[in-house]
């Protein structure tokens, strides 16, 4: 290698030819000499020569302050060992570099999150249709599904327009409902999607059927859409109520890694951006996992949730 490859000079001065005869003199052999001043000329030399070079004019690396009239300095290399020596220095970026490419094409085409856009009183409906089109978190992204997708929310009451895209790891859904559409408050009595303890409930419509602390179980009246006057008398009204429940999902999966089964598990929650996990542990037996996922979910009705 060392012969292929050469140390580059510049010599400046009066007549800097007189430079490169000494040199000569002294068995260094010049290649690629050019003059691309009237006081400047590059050249090159063997690596094995470059010794030499600083010997006869030490003012290159030292002693600087001494007279000479000419001026000598190493300004590069030329050969393999450049190339060799400008790839050392940048490999760790080099491989950065392409790692962070061939990650950003794999992970490209999988979905981490669902984004609302205008309205997401259809929230659930929505994330039903996504599911039934094969666009869930954690997957990779099934093109050709979003005008499928669109079809069944156009056909909830009030919607006016609807998109599914994906922009980077996320699939931004985009619902908005027409402005002369009539109300759509529910009324009927709001059920527990879940099944957990009642940790905090805010009922502004309705009469509640559940206290904070107590047990509910997917299915049970959380809210009536009834409300008693003080004459015994009562009157029918749209519930609107939001109510945080903490649940708990055990389950013994079957999988390859941990990963994958709390992959599997968190599928099956369904959770909303507002819902929260609190706890997750995972634990291998006989070729299974048993994973056990502490969640708050938010459930709400007539407010836009």
């Amino acid at each position: 290698m060392t012969f292929f490859s050469r140390d580059r000079f510049i010599v400046e001065g009066v007549m800097p030819q007189r430079a490169l005869l000494r040199l000569k003199r002294a068995g260094i052999v010049l290649f690629h000499v050019k003059k691309i001043q009237k006081n400047q000329i590059v050249f090159s030399v063997s690596v094995k020569d470059t010794e030499k070079v600083f010997a006869i004019y030490p003012n290159v690396c030292y002693n600087i302050s001494a007279y000479t009239p000419f001026t000598v300095k190493q300004i590069g290399r030329e050969g393999p060992i450049k190339y060799l020596t400008w790839l050392k220095k940048r490999i760790g970026l080099l491989i950065g570099g392409l790692l962070f490419v061939i990650l950003s094409l794999f992970f490209d085409a999988w979905v981490f999150a669902v984004d609302f856009i205008g309205t997401d009183v259809y929230r659930r409906e929505t994330l039903i249709a996504l599911e039934q089109g094969g666009i869930t978190p954690f997957s990779v992204y099934r093109k050709g599904e979003e005008d499928v997708i669109c079809a069944q929310i156009l056909a909830l009451d009030g919607v006016a327009f609807c998109s599914v895209q994906k922009k980077g790891f996320r699939v931004v859904v985009e619902t908005r409902l027409s402005s002369f559409s009539q109300s759509t408050l529910r009324d009927e009595n709001m059920t527990a999607q879940h099944t957990g303890t009642v940790v905090a409930m805010t009922v502004l419509k309705g009469t509640p059927r559940k206290q904070i602390g107590e047990q509910v179980t997917c299915g049970e009246t959380l809210v009536e859409n009834q409300f008693f006057l003080e004459d015994g008398g009562q009157v029918r009204v749209e519930p609107i109520a939001r109510v945080m429940i903490d649940c708990e999902f055990s389950q013994q999966i079957a999988a390859t890694t941990a990963e994958e089964a709390f992959a599997t598990a968190y599928l099956q929650l369904q959770l909303s951006p507002e819902d929260k996990i609190t706890e997750r542990v995972i634990e291998q037996k006989d070729g299974l996992f048993d994973v056990k996922i502490g969640y708050i979910v938010i459930e709400s009705i007539n407010l836009g949730g």
